[in-house]
């Protein structure tokens, strides 16, 4: 599979999707100063089934396997790069990206695309490396079986 600068932009705001569906549930992050004592409710209208529920869905591990490669494919770039990859696919906008990093809005759109189109390098190099050593050992275990097939002929 041949890798693209879209391919590489739909992949990444996948990525980011599934950061966001990850549960966070509150409290779950460091405690500061305050109490150890759970919330109670004071008043029945704050009670649980008087809310509407919001139904949360949670990732499958395909999904987050997917995200944590995306988010390994950011070390191929300068970090201020993989800053402006990554707020993209979070879906920020230019304006608010170039401030973030401190270029005007066209660099940071120029850099965007040259990074993605790094990814897609990075990773067409490493598909097409992987794909020769797989045709390799297939070749070798198809020579292993013919000459096993060989030898138990001769013993017959």
């Amino acid at each position: 599979m041949e890798f693209t600068a879209r391919m590489i932009e739909d992949r990444m705001e996948e990525a980011a999707l599934t950061l966001r569906r990850l549960p966070d549930p509150r409290g779950s992050g460091p405690r500061g100063y305050g109490q150890s004592w759970p919330e109670y409710v004071h008043e029945a209208r704050h009670a649980y089934g008087y809310h509407e529920t919001r139904l949360r869905v949670v990732p499958s591990a395909a999904e987050i396997q997917r995200m944590e490669e995306c988010i390994d494919w950011l070390r191929f770039l300068h970090p201020d790069d993989a800053t402006i990859v990554w707020r993209r696919a979070e879906g920020w906008r230019w304006r608010q990206v170039a401030i973030q990093v401190g270029v005007v809005r066209q660099t940071a759109w120029r850099r965007w695309v040259a990074s993605l189109q790094t990814i897609a390098n990075h990773m067409n190099k490493r598909g097409n490396s992987g794909r020769r050593k797989r045709s390799a050992k297939k070749d070798a275990a198809e020579t292993i079986s013919k000459d096993a097939e060989t030898s138990a002929g001769t013993l017959l």
